[in-house]
């Protein structure tokens, strides 16, 4: 379950990314399909990690809340008319949709593949 909780990482700049980058590495032989798994787990759990311990900025939002689910520790909402407050800056959003992890999930040993 954590690896499938957290694979929402893969979604970001970094992720595409890696994954391209991967997949390049195993279509042309250089790594094997086996590994290039290994190394996407390690990003996921790794990425957990470091916005969990480096990231040490605030964000505070405001919104109508539209919908809502939870589904194995996952929760998905979407907001409309979000405000956006940090130190620095203020914004206003239409249509906002925040996904969130249980962290305990992440303190659970990986099963080996």
């Amino acid at each position: 379950m954590a690896t499938e909780a957290f694979e929402m990482y893969r979604q970001s700049e970094i992720g595409y990314a890696l994954t391209e980058t991967l997949d390049e590495m195993v279509s042309s032989g250089v790594l094997s399909p086996d590994l290039a798994i290994t190394v996407l787990l390690q990003f996921d759990k790794s990425m957990g990690h470091a916005l969990d311990k480096h990231v040490k900025s605030r964000a505070f939002f405001k919104g109508n809340l539209c919908t809502y689910r939870n589904c194995d520790d996952v929760w998905t909402l979407i907001l409309r008319d979000v405000t956006f407050k940090n130190e620095d800056i203020e914004t206003v959003l239409h249509k906002v949709k925040i996904v969130a992890c249980d962290s305990a999930v992440l303190k659970k040993p990986l099963k080996p593949i």
